[in-house]
């Protein structure tokens, strides 16, 4: 057994046994094993259920879910050619019923004793997840250590949530330590702050029941297969009556976002992604009267809403796999622009910028922005203009849209008059320009609004827009129990 396989096969006390995590995911009594009587082929002519995975299907919310969790008590959860069978099975079965799959992660990689075997077993299962992309959500949750083809096959899934006590890298510390001369911590090496910060988890949960929790609200949001609509749900009132009162009025003082989309969509329904990757962008899911929706927002509260590369990679990502699984898309828009220098060029600022462009304007789902309070040049663009293809642009009565603020504006279109003139002659100026060039209605008389509305009009308004812009064709809603 390798080293990483033995601290694999080291389970803290008190965790759930791998049937106990399938039966938590899956609604009450309708969890089915469809693999645990697999014998295995373990060194030594020795046999055991499963070969250190079980695999079945249930239900969640009613709605059927595949799913299957590694042992790393068996040989550190490593995968060996039975192992292997037993999660391509399931996942061909899942394509087949157009039904999601829930993978329980936690194996030290390919199991050393079979050689080729294992390593081709890794292959078959990269294989099938792939073929899978374009056919049905997949989910997979971390609880423990996974390293080498145990850390791929996660990440080739729509959804990575690890616990605290995860641990995810393709080489362990003591490899790195021979290879490269640096001595690291497997938390350190690949623990969730890592993963969290970097887009390779898009949620991190405390304890593996939180892990079990979050992956039920997804299957919740998302369709059951590509193609089909996402379940509706039971309308509830928002946390907080008018998102108005958690913006302020002030252009430059910060806010959290987050509090603003609670008080527009369904109460306790909101599921943040990538908490901690491109924090200066907020995503998430949600409902909307019942409805699912995906939420993209600016945040103030890092960077006053600057948008930066980090930021628009993780955007551009998110925008795919929402379009991809059939989700509306809010946009709420309050950003100066992008995040100059030097730094950010060198981050690739243009090409991550392009690429949420090309998100946004590809995506054939409903798209609807609210400009809150500001969107100026090519960030103003990027936040799903009308013009990029938002099916419908909504401005509060106070935002201000244009190129860039007046202060600016007005410093170099009078540059030469302003030389000589006073700080009243420039404020003069600057309100004229902002007049004339920024505020929503001037943008409503341009175009570029559809219309101005009242902050406590949003959760209306934007309703409103899905249900009109959503395919009302028979078979287009779903439900869910």
């Amino acid at each position: 057994m390798s080293t990483v396989q033995a601290n694999v096969a080291s389970t803290p006390a008190g965790r759930l046994s791998p049937r106990a995590r399938l039966e938590s995911l899956c609604d009450g009594g309708s969890f089915r094993p469809l693999r645990s009587a697999v014998l295995s082929r373990r060194p030594g002519n020795s046999a055991r259920p499963g070969d250190g995975v079980i695999a079945g299907a249930g239900r969640v919310g009613g709605r059927p879910v595949f799913c299957y969790c590694q042992d790393p008590s068996f040989l550190g959860g490593s995968l060996g050619e039975v192992h292997a069978e037993t999660i391509v099975r399931t996942m061909v079965q899942a394509g087949e019923a157009g039904a999601p799959v829930v993978g329980f992660i936690e194996s030290g990689g390919a199991r050393l004793q079979e050689g080729h075997a294992a390593l081709a077993g890794y292959g078959r299962i990269f294989r099938a997840s792939v073929k899978l992309a374009g056919r049905i959500p997949q989910i997979s949750i971390v609880g423990g250590v996974s390293a080498g083809g145990g850390a791929y096959s996660p990440a080739l899934t729509d959804f990575v949530i690890m616990t605290r006590e995860a641990r995810l890298f393709l080489t362990g510390p003591r490899v790195v330590e021979e290879a490269v001369g640096e001595r690291v911590s497997m938390e350190e090496l690949g623990g969730p702050r890592v993963h969290g910060s970097n887009g390779v988890s898009q949620i991190v949960t405390e304890t593996e029941e939180d892990a079990v929790a979050r992956a039920r609200e997804l299957l919740g949001l998302l369709p059951r297969a590509i193609g089909e609509p996402p379940p509706t749900g039971t309308p509830l009132e928002p946390e907080i009556g008018d998102p108005g009162v958690t913006v302020p009025g002030n252009p430059r003082r910060v806010y959290d976002v987050r509090e603003t989309v609670r008080a527009i969509v369904d109460r306790s329904s909101m599921l943040e992604i990538y908490a901690r990757w491109g924090a200066g962008i907020f995503t998430g899911m949600a409902r909307l009267n019942g409805r699912p929706i995906a939420v993209v927002a600016n945040q103030p509260h890092r960077f006053g809403g600057v948008i930066d590369a980090e930021a628009a990679e993780k955007t551009a990502v998110f925008v795919n796999d929402c379009n991809r699984f059939g989700l509306p898309l809010a946009v709420l828009t309050d950003t100066p622009g992008f995040m100059p220098g030097l730094r950010q060029e060198r981050a690739g600022v243009i090409r991550h910028g392009a690429s949420l462009l090309r998100a946004f304007a590809a995506a054939s789902v409903p798209k609807v922005t609210v400009i809150l309070r500001k969107a100026y040049g090519g960030a103003a663009i990027t936040m799903n203009s009308r013009d990029l293809g938002a099916d419908a642009v909504f401005a509060w009565p106070g935002a201000e849209i244009g190129i860039m603020s007046a202060g600016q504006a007005v410093g170099i279109v009078h540059r030469r008059s302003l030389e000589d003139a006073g700080q009243g002659d420039r404020d003069q100026l600057a309100d004229e320009y902002s007049e004339e060039h920024l505020t929503a209605a001037a943008a409503a008389a341009s175009g570029f609004v559809d219309e101005v509305i009242e902050p406590s009009e949003t959760r209306d308004s934007l309703d409103w827009a899905f249900s009109t812009l959503q395919d009302n064709s028979p078979g287009s809603t779903g439900a869910i129990s």
